[in-house]
């Protein structure tokens, strides 16, 4: 397949492993770079273990982890041991040959190798250097190792979330997926693209110092400007909203259904639609922030109207009267989905081993360079020989 995206002039050296930063350069393989992935000799990325679940080859034998396959298409595994000198050699001339590199070392860990910022930057001035680590490259955490479970709580998220103190379940729950890791994954993408974009005015290159615990504080939002205009902190709501009522999930006759009502206007049209048309001129219930105050007082009345349809008829019946609402689906329901599969958000790719596997597609839809899956996730070391003759030929 020719390669035709956006940044298919560009070569990155993907020197990251688990999430965050493999995430990120999958994303730029996406967008057409080219990456080139560094992998420890005879183990390689770390995720390649975490199962099972595993892919299998035609015998049944499991021959890869799902969730390397989430975060490793559009990649050439390159196996070297950058303990060696041999090994340091290498990724000296594939630095050279490269516009940026991406790794997850701890604060210091590549500077005994020559491969940290300065170092490289020295030989390699256009370079965009981006480290990913749990807490920055400054500050007394600095040198302490970071994952995301880990700043999930200490970045203020568990705090969040979860049922509230005194309820049945309560106590702080992490985010069903490394949300913190994806998270710094597109922090880091925005980061080089921008540095990338930096370059081609001023033709220099730069160190993007990207920490988990940052990216986990900017990305609390309205919660966390809750806490600074008032002084108080946000508490655990379970599904209600701090600032928005009704905006939870309520019980129906036959499960549970999200109902998201964004302003006074949808909140009429939902007591229009539910034969309560009382309770928007009610004094208590007509503005948001009236609601808010008397959300003891509203969200179980509503709770006692929502049982008596299924959730299917109550989606019907909301959705003509245009107020926001939708069912909680489990995964295989969520990929059975009509407009998950208009969008064709299930892709399966070619593999070397397994003959295809499943991936989710890219929700960026560019109308000019459309991002490819050009390559299935690598078998670990799949690419060594080619890139490695490539560069004895000058040719990367």
């Amino acid at each position: 397949m020719p390669n035709e995206g956006a940044l298919s002039h560009i070569r990155v050296l993907d020197l990251s492993r688990v999430l965050a930063g493999p995430w990120a350069s999958q994303m730029l393989g996406d967008l057409g770079a080219e990456v080139i992935k560094i992998e420890q000799p005879g183990k390689g990325d770390d995720t390649r273990a975490w199962g099972p679940p595993f892919v299998t080859d035609a015998a049944g034998q499991p021959v890869e982890s799902a969730y390397f396959l989430c975060a490793n298409r559009n990649k050439k595994s390159v196996v070297l041991d950058m303990a060696t000198a041999d090994g340091q050699a290498r990724l000296l001339e594939l630095v050279a040959s490269c516009d940026v590199l991406i790794e997850n070392f701890k604060v210091g860990g590549l500077k005994k190798y020559g491969l940290d910022y300065e170092s490289l930057s020295r030989i390699h001035p256009r370079l965009v250097y981006c480290s990913i680590t749990g807490f920055g490259q400054t500050g007394p955490y600095a040198p302490r190792p970071g994952y995301d479970f880990m700043v999930q709580g200490l970045g203020g998220l568990m705090s969040l979330t979860g049922f509230p103190e005194g309820s049945e379940g309560a106590g702080p729950v992490k985010v069903g997926v490394a949300l913190t890791d994806v998270l710094t994954g597109l922090h880091a993408v925005s980061g080089i693209l921008a540095a990338l974009a930096w370059r081609e005015r001023s033709g220099e290159g730069q160190h993007i110092d990207l920490a988990l615990l940052d990216v986990q504080v900017s990305c609390l939002a309205n919660q966390a400007l809750n806490y600074l205009v008032t002084g108080t902190p946000p508490r655990r709501l379970g599904n209600s909203h701090p600032s928005i009522v009704p905006y939870e999930a309520f019980p129906t006759a036959d499960g549970d259904m999200i109902l998201a009502v964004g302003n006074d206007s949808q909140f009429a049209s939902f007591c229009g639609a539910s034969g309560q048309p009382q309770w928007s001129t009610d004094p208590r219930f007509a503005t948001n922030a009236a609601r808010v105050e008397h959300r003891l007082l509203l969200v179980p009345l509503l709770r006692q109207l929502t049982v008596q349809r299924t959730t299917a008829e109550w989606i019907a019946l909301l959705e003509r009267a245009n107020v926001p609402c939708g069912p909680i689906n489990d995964l295989e329901q969520v990929f059975a989905d009509a407009q998950v599969r208009a969008r064709g958000l299930h892709v399966d790719i070619p593999h070397a081993a397994a003959g295809t596997v499943p991936t989710v597609a890219s929700p960026l839809r560019l109308s000019k360079t459309p991002v490819q899956y050009r390559r299935g996730p690598p078998v670990l070391g799949a690419d060594t020989s080619e890139v490695l003759a490539g560069l004895a030929r000058g040719a990367l």
